[in-house]
């Protein structure tokens, strides 16, 4: 954590000093005021302001003001937690109301996922671009096995049909969890087809 050490006339005037030094505001630091300084007699001998500027990390308060504000928006019961792994910012939605941010298929969520990677990457001075992943209490792992269950599912009737099927209209992630699972099939090819938001998979054989 990134912290740094500033004097001024007023304890004011030295978090200023570090905020403009760090190209930062007052809500993403925390600040311990060292010395509140004096004025002295007749302006003379006063001693300095010091304080100690604590960066908070940004990347994560980022992400978790966005969220708390369409949290509060939406005036629902959803708790979260948030953790950074490398170039991942992880968080995980929990709570009574967490459904209504999940959305149809995941779509919510999606659109929620891709904000919120929008506003953590406009704060991010680092230069490498953080991936956010948002999960609500493991609806993408359930998802993943239903379009695993599914793929195999339709293999097996395009093998005994001898007959290509297209699936319903799913969206990329969804669309490379299909191609994924049918990868290694020798009989089985899979495609995409059509435009977004109604692009579909075709499973057929080879």
């Amino acid at each position: 954590m990134r912290e740094i050490i500033k004097t001024g006339k007023t304890v004011d005037d030295a978090i200023g000093a570090a905020l403009s030094e760090l190209n930062i505001t007052r809500d993403m630091v925390d600040i311990e005021v060292i010395d509140e300084g004096s004025k002295g007699f007749l302006g003379l001998l006063g001693k300095q302001a010091i304080v100690k500027i604590i960066v908070k990390d940004i990347l994560k308060e980022s992400a978790k003001k966005f969220l708390d504000g369409i949290i509060n928006l939406m005036d629902i019961d959803v708790k979260y937690d948030v953790e950074e792994r490398g170039n991942n910012i992880l968080i995980n939605l929990k709570g009574k109301s967490v459904g209504l941010l999940i959305g149809y298929r995941g779509e919510t969520l999606d659109s929620l996922q891709y904000l919120t990677s929008l506003v953590v990457n406009k704060k991010n001075n680092e230069g490498i671009h953080k991936r956010v992943l948002i999960d609500a209490e493991n609806y993408r792992e359930k998802r993943e096995k239903i379009l695993i269950n599914l793929a195999n599912k339709i293999a097996r009737r395009v093998k005994e049909e001898n007959k290509s099927i297209t699936l319903e209209p799913m969206n990329a992630n969804e669309r490379r969890i299909i191609h994924l699972a049918l990868q290694d099939d020798p009989d089985i090819e899979t495609f995409s087809e059509g435009e977004e938001p109604n692009r579909r998979v075709t499973i057929s054989l080879k």
